[in-house]
């Protein structure tokens, strides 16, 4: 199988069989997300007009069909905040009658009252694995999810993150670096809820700030009931290439070790920057010196473990 690289070179698809553990779909005419339906506003990844489209399941398989992926992992993309539970609801049909996704990762505000009637709701659905409530929280308002910092900090957030690990539930967690304490401190409040850092820590504040991201990488890394998924590094280098991206990549993997990371997508965001063969074929070029073990573990198992597929 061929594809091109960024550069446009010529390049075979790897043959491990593969597991993206973060992808998107949307269906703008059947359900309301207000970042996508009401036109293009501030984002931490820049300008995204050519995703206000859908982003069904087969344009997905497409965009997937010259690498081996087997399965995936679907998260929130905050869809109608007036009925959370219709996402996943949507995706279970979807994946019902398509076989993709085959773990859903749903949203809930967990600081609100009826957060366990919320979280039940979600469980009544087959795929159902987790939660994302996005946590970033940044001075610049262009690139700002949350209206103030240390939310996770509230007893209110907490009453609701405790109402996880009981239901054997996870939670993807994206965050800036600097927010590395905070969420520390968290995992190791509750070190039975398995927590899952969402595109590597989501650096997108320039080369300048890599030392720095780094060791906050480290510190996250230190609670071992915190995993990491290696994905959306074009949101931080739009103009990424295999050297760029690199010491992110190697980074990441010192940190948190084989065992703790896993490779994913996240199309079609992603696909602002680059194509979906790009992706997976620059996580094949870094990783190519890894034993055969660690390979699969990276592209396939460690996302099928954490996410239980």
């Amino acid at each position: 199988m061929e594809a091109r690289d960024t550069q446009g070179r010529r390049t075979v698809l790897i043959d491990l069989r593969i597991i993206d553990a973060h992808h998107h779909l949307w269906d703008l005419d059947l359900h309301y997300y207000p970042w996508l339906s009401d036109g293009v506003q501030p984002a931490a990844f820049g300008d995204y007009t050519p995703l206000l489209r859908n982003y069904r399941i087969d344009d997905y398989l497409n965009d997937a069909k010259r690498v081996n992926v087997v399965k995936s992992v679907h998260l929130d993309v905050k869809y109608d905040p007036t009925d959370p539970v219709g996402e996943t609801r949507w995706l279970q049909g979807v994946a019902d009658r398509h076989g993709f996704p085959h773990g859903i990762v749903g949203y809930a505000d967990l600081s609100a009252p009826d957060v366990v009637d919320l979280l039940d709701e979600h469980l009544e659905y087959a795929n159902f694995r987790g939660i994302r409530q996005s946590m970033n929280w940044h001075p610049d308002p262009a690139k700002t999810y949350l209206d103030r910092p240390e939310v996770s900090r509230t007893a209110a957030w907490r009453r609701g993150f405790a109402q996880l690990a009981p239901r054997g539930l996870s939670f993807d967690l994206q965050l800036y670096y600097w927010q590395a304490e905070e969420f520390l401190e968290l995992a190791r409040l509750f070190p039975d809820t398995q927590i899952i850092l969402n595109h590597a820590g989501m650096q997108v504040d320039g080369p300048e700030h890599f030392e720095r991201w780094r060791r906050a990488m480290h510190r996250l890394a230190e609670a071992p009931n915190m995993a990491c998924k290696i994905s959306g590094l074009g949101m931080g280098d739009h103009r990424w290439t295999v050297e760029s991206i690199r010491p992110y990549v190697e980074a990441t993997i010192e940190a948190f070790g084989i065992d703790r990371c896993m490779f994913a997508s996240n199309f079609p965001v992603d696909s602002l920057f680059s194509t979906y063969d790009a992706i997976f074929n620059a996580f094949d070029t870094i990783t190519r010196g890894f034993d055969e073990a660690g390979r699969q573990a990276l592209f396939h198992d460690n996302a099928e473990r954490f996410y239980r597929l």
